[in-house]
């Protein structure tokens, strides 16, 4: 399949404060892409941004937030490329029996909710762009063929629910020139991750996504470019 020249493209990723979405913004910068780098602090934000070479922009932003999404929307006008990365809370302490409902709550309303949110507020300018893009930044911890059982019950039941939205979203944008995937960037050796692979590694799994050319799949679950089962 062909890749997307994205020189000029708008790209939002969120998460950007640290690990994954740092890297996954500067390799988009890298490709020439304009990148609106979001964190929930403005001031982390613009130390972040500044860091990095090429047109990447700080933007403040709360994915759970409804307020503070409707402001991203305003303040970034056009937009190519959204990136989902934003997520909290890898539950590796908690089992499904006795987890605590509170804490999985506010892991969906960031994990789950904030991408969905931001889909919403964006489907107008992805379907504008003609060649819009949906990455929703996923976990091999949300496949349910996989051998799923009680642990980090939040985190997991967030990332598979983000995997269904995916599928119900490229459903719903086939025909618009929009592309929906939802990708694993593996076990990486972000701080919530704790190990893995270098970040740059997990970050280009995503970014592949990213640079789709327009006769690319969407609804699929990828790491590496490669299928990963549901």
């Amino acid at each position: 399949m062909a890749t997307t020249g994205m020189g000029g493209r708008i790209a939002l990723v969120t998460g950007g404060a640290r690990g994954l979405g740092v890297e996954i913004a500067r390799q988009l910068a890298a490709e020439g892409m304009v990148v609106w780098l979001s964190a929930r602090s403005a001031d982390r934000a613009a130390a972040v941004a500044g860091g990095i070479d090429g047109d990447v922009r700080a933007l403040e932003l709360d994915v759970a937030s409804e307020v503070s999404v409707a402001a991203a929307a305003r303040a970034v006008g056009a937009l190519d490329v959204l990136v989902n990365n934003a997520a909290i809370d890898y539950d590796t302490d908690a089992r499904a029996l006795t987890a605590d409902l509170t804490r999985v709550r506010r892991a969906l309303d960031t994990n789950l909710f904030g991408a969905w949110a931001l889909c919403e507020a964006f489907a107008p300018q992805l379907r504008a762009s003609g060649h819009g893009r949906i990455v929703n930044v996923s976990s091999a911890s949300g496949q349910i063929t996989t051998g799923m059982d009680g642990g980090t019950p939040g985190y997991s039941l967030s990332k598979l629910s983000l995997n269904g939205l995916t599928r119900m979203l490229a459903a719903e944008l086939a025909g618009d020139g929009v592309l929906v995937n939802a990708v694993c960037p593996g076990w990486t050796a972000t701080q919530m991750g704790g190990g893995g692979r270098p970040v740059p590694e997990g970050a280009a799994s995503v970014v592949w996504a990213c640079l789709l050319g327009d006769d690319g799949p969407s609804g699929g679950f990828f790491r590496d470019g490669a299928p990963l089962a549901w």
